[in-house]
């Protein structure tokens, strides 16, 4: 039985089409780098030297610095899937020293169950027709009857 070398190629682009792809974002420094932040001693400055700048602030105050990594798993037909986040936070006390230093993984996550909710409206829903004459200007009631 002889197999061509186009059926070979194909069949190795198509193997090659459904391997998950895998994506990082972010960044989150190492748990060797963090070892040399320390509470009470260190401050902004030297955590921005050690660790360099945060990906997130606080947002109401600013005595916190968040770094943020994730990694993102595709696979060609399934939704995409988060199968690893770091998440750091480094606080600061009110003299801009650091206060504490944390850091939460994926298992430290909660899961939040987000309701969409729609309002209803009054009228009526339109047809592609209906849309494209009212875009000129020409009322679609007199038009269409």
């Amino acid at each position: 039985m002889r197999v061509s070398a186009l059926s070979v190629i194909g069949a190795t682009a198509l193997l090659m089409a459904c391997e998950s792809q895998i994506s990082s974002h972010g960044f989150a420094p190492e748990p060797e780098v963090l070892d040399t932040v320390q509470a009470g001693i260190d401050t902004r400055g030297s955590v921005r030297r050690k660790v360099g700048r945060p990906s997130s602030t606080g947002v109401f105050t600013d005595r916190g610095w968040y770094y943020i990594a994730t990694v993102i798993e595709k696979d060609m037909y399934h939704e995409p899937e988060v199968i690893d986040r770091r998440v750091v936070a480094i606080t600061f006390d009110e003299n801009d020293v650091v206060a504490a230093v944390n850091q939460y993984g994926l298992e430290d996550g909660r899961l939040i169950d987000l309701q969409a909710r729609t309002t209803p409206t009054a009228g009526r829903e339109l047809t592609i027709l209906e849309q494209a004459i009212g875009n000129i200007g020409v009322s679609t009631e007199n038009f269409l009857q």
